[in-house]
């Protein structure tokens, strides 16, 4: 009898189907297949190869993030659950690029960290998850609170905080709850991140204008004010000087990809200057590289501004 001639192929074929292309050793021996035929097909130049111990993927193709995952989860078993940022992307969080695919286990699962997988034995297993097909993750602010400390760059964390509450994905209160009820090692990171947050701070560039104003001693803006004549929103602006009737603008690509961004962007421009209102406009490459500059031009703004009448302009901070 050859290798090949007694398994499921249709069970096989599920499995890998529902699964990305990946498979476990274990999975692979139900449906039929021989230690034998396993090897042979994770021979060199076979069609498939060895990710993890015991864990194959059916493709000889580049390895995508989905496949990662999951051959994750069935690394760590099935009371496993993916968290960090692995989960974050899942939730549609923009993450730092291919880092380690974090999983919890609870305490009694004995299983090893490897390769790509890090393995993190928890006595807080998620009561509730997301489930994408196969694939298990944790909700937003846990996914947020144990990628930030994994994280060592303090804008990346400023950018997964402010995106997980800009997108309305959790509140700022969630991620409180997570940073306190979780290991202190590594909190450092978020906990300044969410002082932020709570200030109005909802970008990573916003988050490096607010560190820029406090280096320089500036008056302290409100952060995303919601800027209003009467009972009618004209704008929302990222800084704003009520005193001196002055906003100032980060002004990032991502935000302005499209002639459709632009105009909105310009026009938004026109109503609040037609209102009197100094507005500057800086972007995240010169908030990094000419912070000198940028508050040489916050302060002759303040300046200008504080020798007006003041605006009929109230002021609420972002919710």
């Amino acid at each position: 009898m050859s290798r090949t001639a007694a398994y499921d192929q249709r069970r096989l074929a599920d499995i890998l189907r529902r699964q990305h292309q990946i498979i476990g050793r274990d999975q692979a021996f139900a449906c039929g297949l021989t230690p034998a035929a396993v090897q042979h097909r994770i021979r060199p130049g076979g069609p498939w190869r060895r990710l993890l111990p015991g864990v194959y993927v059916a493709l000889t193709g580049p390895v995508m993030a989905e496949q990662r995952d999951m051959a994750a989860l069935i690394h760590a078993g099935p009371r496993s659950v993916l968290t960090g940022l692995a989960a974050a992307r899942r939730h549609g969080f923009l993450v730092p690029e291919a880092g380690p695919v974090d999983v919890l286990v609870p305490p009694q699962v004995r299983r090893q960290s490897t390769g790509f997988v890090r393995v993190r034995q928890s006595t807080r297993m998620p009561p509730e998850v997301h489930v994408a097909g196969e694939v298990r993750y944790a909700r937003p602010e846990r996914a947020v609170a144990d990628a930030a400390r994994s994280l060592t760059v303090e804008r990346d964390v400023r950018a997964l905080a402010a995106q997980a509450v800009q997108q309305q994905r959790c509140s700022i209160d969630l991620l409180v709850r997570e940073l306190e009820q979780g290991p202190r090692h590594g909190s450092a990171l978020l906990r300044a991140a969410l002082g932020e947050v709570r200030a109005g701070v909802r970008s990573a560039p916003e988050g490096d204008l607010r560190k820029l104003i406090q280096r320089g001693k500036i008056p302290v803006p409100v952060f995303n004010a919601r800027l209003y004549v009467g009972k009618t929103l004209i704008a929302v602006v990222d800084a704003w000087w009520e005193e001196a009737g002055v906003g100032a603008e980060v002004d990032s690509k991502a935000h302005h990809y499209s002639a459709g961004d632009w105009q909105r962007t310009m026009a938004r421009h026109d109503r609040l200057v037609a209102r009197g209102v100094l507005l500057l406009h800086f972007t995240p490459r010169q908030i990094r590289t000419a912070p000198d500059e940028v508050a040489a031009q916050i302060r002759a703004a303040l300046a200008a501004g504080s020798d007006r009448a003041r605006l009929t302009i109230t002021t609420r901070p972002s919710g």
